[in-house]
């Protein structure tokens, strides 16, 4: 073997005696000689010690930078101040990843130690936690050496769980918001939501990042909502964490009319009323009338808000109508619609008639005065009458002329309030040298008033006798009178 092989085999066994050294665990036998913090006097309370930490907090953060230990340094820092220091003891034999100390004025850091001394070495122990972990450090008694112990999988923090909801009173339909963003320590959030009959009726599993939750319900009634929060380790939060809310009862509608159906109530009020409709957890705040004819188009509305909650209406025409109404209670709930259907208001079409007024017979100067009564009916409403009046004329004039007895049936169309018209009538001997005559009539006329019932109307009629040889001019009749209908 030459001499380059002897030298290199040496090398060889050198490096592998090295590694196997560096390796190999350290023995610590003493502690105190290199101390990171300096301790004067007496061995040191935790307090002191916490104290101690925080003056050299730039030496500790060089030294976790060394260990690899730099995302802890923070948390130390942090925890360190809240932490209780537990005093126990090193075992001998006791292994320590880590310390670190101080030489030559220099921060440095010694791996891979094990207790040697004579006896177990007294000691501070604190934990930090971070990310579900527990990092256990110690300080020897007897110096401030920062000392790395062990890593312990920590359990995650017990969740707690709040839930709210709002509104805590709503209509059905409307939009309620579940919020357990309040929420601490979860990985999941769950919501049970449970009806009136106390069945529950939807859940719903929510995240801490969308922490929120919109519902709604189409019946009324109490809901109560029951939240539960879960942490990483799968456990449920054991705190209290429910909330309610109120879903109005709608009102009930119910409406009649003071009649139905409506014959000859054209011109009459007729009275809606609505004042029976009740509300199961409040009271009646409106009602909204609204009427439709025959055709579905609109007529009449009307909004009532102080009670009996009704609306009178008078018909201008016959027809068949449908009127609806709807109640709001005093939280803003709305009823289903009730409804009269196929109301049929009719026109009155028979009437009284009473005539009164002077009368003027050729050559009488309007001697007389008289009245007639009669019916009159309408063929079609508002445009076309038929009437018949008997009556007679008392004579102011003594002899010739003479009071008489007549009649008449007159057709009268209207145009709005005028009316013009033509018939025939009857009228007695006027004086001692006329027989009885039958007379054409002419008619012309105004409505003072009409309310459908009653109309009342001044008129002017002209009478002359049939007959060829009957002279118009020397035996016409003339009347201007007050007609009244009823």
């Amino acid at each position: 073997m030459n001499a380059k092989k002897i030298l290199a085999l040496t090398v060889g066994l050198l490096v592998l005696f090295s590694l196997s050294s560096l390796a190999e665990t350290k023995k610590l036998k003493q502690i105190g000689r290199y101390t990171l913090v300096r301790i004067k006097g007496e061995v040191p309370t935790s307090e002191v010690m916490k104290t101690l930490v925080d003056r050299y907090a730039g030496d500790i953060k060089y030294g976790f930078d060394l260990a690899g230990f730099g995302d802890l340094y923070l948390p130390f820092m942090d925890q360190i101040k809240s932490e209780t220091f537990k005093e126990g003891e090193l075992s001998i034999g006791q292994h320590i990843p880590w310390m670190l100390f101080r030489s030559q004025s220099k921060v440095k850091i010694v791996k891979d130690l094990e207790w040697a001394g004579k006896a177990p070495l007294p000691i501070f122990v604190f934990t930090v936690e971070k990310d579900y972990k527990y990092y256990d450090f110690m300080m020897p008694r007897a110096c401030g050496n920062i000392s790395f112990l062990r890593t312990r999988e920590a359990p995650p923090p017990v969740a707690t769980c709040d839930i709210q909801v709002s509104p805590v009173k709503a209509n059905i339909n409307d939009p309620i918001t579940v919020d357990m963003s309040g929420s601490g320590n979860a990985t999941s959030l769950e919501v049970e939501v449970f009806g009136p009959d106390g069945q529950k009726v939807t859940s719903k599993t929510l995240t801490p990042d969308s922490p929120r939750w919109q519902t709604k319900f189409a019946e009324p009634g109490e809901y109560v909502f029951k939240g539960k929060a879960v942490n990483a380790a799968g456990k449920a939060s054991t705190n209290a964490c429910e909330a309610k809310s109120y879903i109005n009862f709608p009102p009930l509608c119910k409406i009649w009319s003071s009649c139905m159906p409506c014959p000859n109530y054209v011109g009459r009020p007729i009275t809606f009323d609505a004042s029976n409709s009740t509300d199961a957890d409040g009271e009646v705040a409106k009602v909204d009338f609204e009427i439709k004819d025959e055709a579905g188009t609109l007529v009449d509305t009307f909004s009532d808000r102080e009670k009996p909650f009704s609306m009178e209406k008078v018909f201008e025409k016959p027809g068949i109508y449908t009127i609806t109404a709807v109640v709001t209670d005093d939280f803003g709930a709305m009823s289903e619609p009730c409804k009269i259907e196929g109301l049929e208001v009719t026109q009155k079409k028979l009437f009284g008639a009473l005539h009164l007024g002077p009368f003027f017979a050729r050559g009488s100067h309007g001697e007389y005065i008289g009245a007639r009564i009669g019916l009159s009916f309408w063929l079609i409403p508002g445009k076309l009458d038929v009437q018949g009046n008997v009556g007679g004329e008392f004579a102011l004039k003594s002899e010739p002329w003479k009071s008489l007895a007549m009649g008449d049936v007159l057709l009268n169309y209207h145009f709005g309030p005028f009316f013009l018209g033509g018939g025939a009538g009857f009228v007695t001997a006027v004086k001692e040298t006329r027989d009885a005559d039958f007379d054409l009539l002419g008619n012309l006329g105004f409505d003072i008033f009409n309310n459908w019932t009653t109309i009342g109307s001044i008129y002017g009629q002209v009478r002359w006798p049939m007959g060829s040889e009957v002279n118009f001019s020397d035996n016409h009749k003339l009347e201007l009178g007050f007609r009244l209908l009823f």
